[in-house]
């Protein structure tokens, strides 16, 4: 039994009910212990390093030509940016106030976390194909375990929202957000390099001598990724989705594209798809309730695309007329832990335990050597729920979508922007950086050193 003095007896006298009360709330959802001390030596040494920020040019010029050395390299370079990386959030949330981080679920991430980061820390410099091969075994494990980083994140910050500006959450949570999508882009990438090195040379120190101008991908980028193309097989998808929600009798909305239909750009596919898989299910389901309300029985509004290419950027518009967007919502159209709905947000998060944020399931784990919609081959599966996240039904609302959506468009440089009339429809505006040029978005060092 914790015995106090008379000091702390007679501050704790002193406490107000309402402190008393929020303490009690906090303990309900907090079951763990606040995660245990370590030493800050090693962490503090990766701290200060920076991240080196990489484009989709850089990554796609140092696959084209693969060769031992070459693999070797990217292995190096994975294995040290992992850490660093990893070391910058974790700082961020040992700054955060003690009794946020005590929550079960941001301490659970924490956890995650440190654990990753002391195993990466101490892998030795790869400098065979073998050892490639037990780090991407080690990199491929690692990956899996933090696939409930997201929802466990999400309920986390909305769980902790009364004991940080919504602001400070919003900014902690999209820089842990981005941080991940890079990790995870740097890692799948070498493992993508890693699987075509054993995948069409079976032995080391060969050179793949395809013409590099007639590729169609390097690793896990797709060189020409066609704006129409991709947006048809979304739209298949989630069409297809939203027949089997609502079920046979209930109209579907068709999806009219046009505009500029041969525009390409090299681009990270899953992100691609996840953006604009996201913004055709919110436009379709719009369009089946606001038809639903006004108990119509003619056909739904087609959802109109729009394909705009620039000399720099290729932009597409996705417009609907499904009502707008609700006033209690749009002014936290853009944030993880504000909005009404809380407890229902909570509830439906928790039948998501994990989640990778691609729409890749939704067509079905690849087969090996068989050829996607864009002609590349692929065996690495994801393994996730996105399958349960994505055929969840219309009123499992988990308010994660467009948020994780802007941060996939920022993270190239590029952007999303949703404009809504009231009581007419929306209008998302997604761009994309067509050259390929840019730096992926992160912070470079923690938080409280980037002033």
């Amino acid at each position: 039994m914790l015995h106090l003095g008379r000091t702390a007896q007679k501050r704790l006298s002193n406490i107000g009910c309402s402190h008393v009360h929020s303490c009690v709330t906090t303990r309900r959802y907090s079951t763990r212990k606040t995660p245990p001390w370590r030493p800050s030596f090693a962490l503090d040494e990766w701290v200060q390093r920076d991240a080196r920020p990489i484009s989709l040019r850089q990554l796609t010029f140092f696959g084209r030509t693969l060769t031992e050395d070459r693999l070797l390299n990217s292995a190096n370079y994975v294995r040290t940016e992992l850490p660093t990386r990893i070391a910058h959030r974790l700082r961020d949330m040992q700054t955060l106030p003690y009794i946020v981080l005590t929550n079960d679920n941001l301490s659970h991430v924490y956890e995650l976390y440190y654990k990753a980061f002391e195993r990466f820390r101490k892998i030795p410099e790869v400098k065979t194909i073998e050892q490639n091969d037990k780090f991407c075994a080690v990199v491929k494990e690692t990956l899996k375990e933090h696939l409930t980083v997201i929802p466990r994140l999400v309920r986390g910050v909305i769980e902790v929202q009364d004991y940080m500006k919504p602001d400070s959450v919003d900014k902690f949570v999209t820089t842990l957000l981005r941080s991940r999508i890079s990790r995870r882009v740097i890692a799948e990438q070498h493992i993508a390099l890693s699987d075509t090195f054993h995948e069409l040379w079976q032995y080391p120190g060969a050179e793949i001598h395809d013409d590099p101008n007639n590729a169609d991908h390097v690793g896990e980028i797709f060189l020409r990724c066609n704006a129409r193309e991709v947006i048809e097989g979304c739209a298949k998808v989630t069409r297809d989705l939203m027949q089997k929600m609502y079920g046979l009798d209930c109209q579907i909305p068709e999806i009219h594209i046009q505009g500029h239909l041969d525009a390409t750009f090299p681009y990270i596919l899953s992100h691609l798809e996840y953006i604009i898989g996201e913004l055709l299910r919110n436009s379709i389901q719009a369009t089946i309730e606001q038809l639903a309300s006004c108990n119509q029985t003619t056909p739904p509004s087609p959802i109109d695309v729009l394909i705009c290419e620039t000399p720099q950027h290729v932009i597409m518009r996705i417009s609907d007329r499904g009502g707008g967007i609700p006033r209690d919502v749009l002014p936290h159209l853009w944030s993880f832990s504000k909005g009404p709905h809380r407890a229902v947000r909570l509830k439906n998060l928790n039948q998501v335990p994990r989640l990778a944020a691609t729409m890749q399931e939704l067509k079905g784990p690849p087969q090996k050597g068989r050829t996607n919609t864009q002609g590349a081959v692929t065996n690495l599966r994801r393994d996730s729920s996105l399958s349960s996240l994505a055929s969840r039904s219309p009123d499992m609302k988990l308010g994660i979508g467009l948020p994780m959506s802007k941060i996939y468009a920022e993270y190239w440089a590029g952007s999303l922007e949703i404009h809504s009339l009231e009581g007419y429809g929306v209008d998302a505006f997604l761009q994309i950086s067509k050259l390929g040029n840019k730096n992926e978005h992160i912070t470079t060092r923690a938080t409280m050193d980037a002033v």
